[in-house]
């Protein structure tokens, strides 16, 4: 245990950590209550997960080793065998065996994150994407006929949206579904070879039926892209005009079935459309609830959200999993004697070290209070609990920021903790061979991370107006050069939640520089600022762009870059204050707040230090401040030294998972620092 150090005298600690002589007491944090709260309200869920994936932790060294579809296979059977025990079925209403639960489903699908990625994504596929296409877009003769049997594993089904031409671009998809009314059908064409559904999880060996969205046509006249219930197997074979193709060998996640599907002709019956937002009548009458051809697209996708949170959740989990191992490797691995001729030290006793992995915690840490708030957000709007469609909207545009940030995250996080475990790092029994592979394509699933930071700031320029679902990035362009641009930033949250946390920092319009460095509201202020003038700075550029005289497409092309960063200021700050927020539920004066203080500390001053040159060249960072942020980074890095190893086992990844015997001989041994 490390003794004290001293606590800067012209920056208030800030963490409730401080004597009153001055020493930096060191906290004692108790593991379960740290893990009770990671675990949250669906503490019982994840335990049942983990439990789940430590007995099944030999899928790990199988993948490595079994031909791939012995892997597929191995695969399936698993995923099966986990449907028993019914928390792949929390989301489904409970009139069909379900726990009508849909916050207890997403903690379940985290969780899973943490072993086999491809066993998680085949879940994801099987009662995320297909078993949620059928709840959310199908009425009750479809829950009658599918929910049952898709929720124990009887049935297999596909995800069919994405196209070889067509993946970020729903809207443009090239499949067809023609209903003809003298048989009562829909008939399903793939006119073109772009046109083709790829990537589609359970096509190439498991899935018997596929959710396909197509461009609905009825008497001639298009109504825009539907999802239809579509038999592709029948008896284990293809179905007729249905050809299936493999997708082969990918970059990770070879226990997933990726396929191709075309369609030639191939008839269903009328009631197979999934009529939630539209139908068509008997005799070829099609009516929607909803007028506007956008706002019913747009509508039937929203419902479909669950399957962004839970992959950007996901992506958050994987990242647990190999800051664990990073950490845990750096407590025992000793390099060089910098500090005794008797002994070499160990690798986290080094100040680089440190740096390296630490932001790197707390942004996990952070990362999972924000996914704790979307997913208890996400499941009152599909419970019906919160029903305001501004809500809604804000809802969709947190979910895409959360799910980029996540997944980057992941991606960062599993290179950079890979490296720090050196040759260990690079063998695959340390999993990180795997994690990497199978994670990759996160910042990919549910849209491109930088498409949907696109979403976020439509939603921050145009403070999701009555218009927000029925315009594209051209047409938030107009929209914006419509407004003064003062009245899109007097909308935006950041700038009415900056007003007020001013009137809470001492120095008035000098806020910035007299407020402590380790104050949170100093640092969501600081957030904010950046937010709010990224978000103004933008729209001013958008509308002077169309003042000049032209083009949308060529303004929007022009600003792109600016409005990525603006949906990224915006994120950055939703995250910030989740981590802050559930910090200051925790019993003032505890040893547990003081721990998660200083992670969100760093996680804060971390964030400001990245993008230093930004705050300096808008007159928000002196100097003299960046390098005493920089300074105060250090120090809580030493601070958070003696707890690494609780802070990473309260992340909960089980013994089992981590696999290296060199990791799990720390538990049996003493542990140094």
């Amino acid at each position: 245990m490390a003794t004290d150090t001293p606590v800067r005298d012209q920056v208030s600690d800030g963490s409730g950590s401080a004597t009153r002589s001055g020493r930096y007491a060191q906290p004692e944090v108790d593991l379960e209550a740290l893990t009770d709260l990671l675990d949250g309200r669906y503490a019982d869920v994840r335990r049942l997960v983990r439990g789940q994936l430590a007995e099944h932790a030999d899928i790990l060294l199988d993948a490595e080793t079994m031909s791939r579809a012995d892997y597929r296979e191995r695969v399936k059977d698993v995923l099966v065998e986990m449907a028993g025990s019914g928390h792949t079925g929390l989301g489904f209403p409970t009139e069909y065996g379900g726990g009508g639960d849909i916050g207890a489903s997403i903690a379940a699908f985290e969780t899973l994150a943490m072993g086999d990625l491809s066993l998680m994504v085949k879940a994801g596929v099987q009662f995320g994407l297909f078993g949620g296409a059928i709840l959310q877009l199908g009425t009750k003769h479809h829950h009658d006929a599918y929910l049952r049997k898709l929720m124990s594993g009887e049935l297999l089904g596909c995800f069919a949206m994405t196209e070889t031409g067509h993946g970020s671009n729903v809207q443009a998809l090239g499949t067809t579904a023609v209903y003809d009314p003298a048989t009562q059908e829909f008939v399903v064409d793939t006119p073109t070879e772009l046109a083709r559904k790829d990537y589609i999880g359970n096509a190439a060996a498991h899935g018997e039926l596929a959710v396909v969205f197509a461009q609905l046509e009825v008497d001639g006249e298009g109504h825009g892209v539907h999802a239809f219930v579509v038999p592709i197997r029948v008896d284990g074979e293809p179905a007729p005009g249905v050809t299936i193709g493999d997708d082969g060998l990918k970059m990770g996640l070879n226990g997933v079935d990726n396929g191709r599907l075309w369609f030639s002709g191939v008839r269903i019956p009328r009631e197979n459309l999934l009529d939630r937002f539209a139908s068509v009548s008997p005799d070829g009458v099609y009516t929607s609830p909803i007028e506007s051809k956008n706002r019913r697209f747009f509508t039937m996708l929203g419902t479909l959200i669950q399957g962004r949170v839970c992959v950007g959740g996901a992506g958050i989990n994987a990242a647990k999993v190999a800051i664990t191992i990073a950490v845990r490797y750096g407590l025992v691995r000793r390099q060089f004697e910098a500090s005794s001729e008797a002994e070499e030290d160990i690798l986290l006793d080094y100040g680089l070290h440190q740096r390296r992995l630490f932001p790197l915690l707390a942004r996990t840490y952070g990362l999972h209070f924000a996914q704790q708030d979307l997913a208890s957000a996400l499941h009152d709007v599909l419970t019906g609990v919160n029903e305001d469609e501004h809500f809604q909207r804000e809802l969709e545009s947190t979910a895409a920021g959360t799910k980029a940030l996540g997944t980057w995250h992941a991606t960062h996080t599993i290179q950079e903790c890979r490296e720090a475990c050196g040759g260990a790092g690079y063998l695959a029994e340390n999993r990180f061979a795997a994690l990497k592979a199978d994670s990759d394509i996160f910042t990919t699933f549910e849209g491109d991370n930088h498409i949907l930071l696109q979403l976020v700031a439509k939603g921050l320029l145009t403070d999701y107006a009555s218009e927000f679902e029925d315009m594209n990035q051209l047409d938030m362009v107009g929209f914006v050069a419509g407004l003064a641009v003062d009245t899109v930033v007097e909308k935006t949250r950041a700038w009415q939640m900056l007003q007020r946390v001013k009137d809470l920092l001492p120095g008035g319009d000098d806020w910035d520089q007299e407020a402590g460095l380790l104050d949170p509201d100093y640092q969501v202020a600081m957030y904010r600022f950046r937010e709010e003038h990224t978000v103004s700075s933008c729209a001013r550029r958008l509308k002077r762009g169309m003042d000049n005289g032209m083009a949308p497409g060529e303004v929007f092309s022009r600003v792109q870059d600016h409005v990525i960063a603006a949906g990224r200021a915006h994120m950055e700050r939703v995250v910030l204050e989740a981590f802050v927020d559930k910090t200051r539920e925790v019993p003032e004066g505890s040893d547990l707040r003081v721990a998660l203080t200083l992670l969100c500390d760093l996680q804060a001053l971390v964030g400001i230090e990245q993008d230093a040159a930004w705050f300096m060249q808008h007159g928000r960072l002196s100097a003299q401040r960046a390098k005493a942020i920089s300074r105060e980074i250090g120090s809580l890095c030493r601070k958070i030294r003696p707890l690494a190893r609780v802070l990473v086992d309260g992340l909960a990844v089980p013994e089992e998972l981590l696999r290296s015997e060199q990791l799990i001989g720390a538990v049996r041994g003493p542990v140094a620092g």
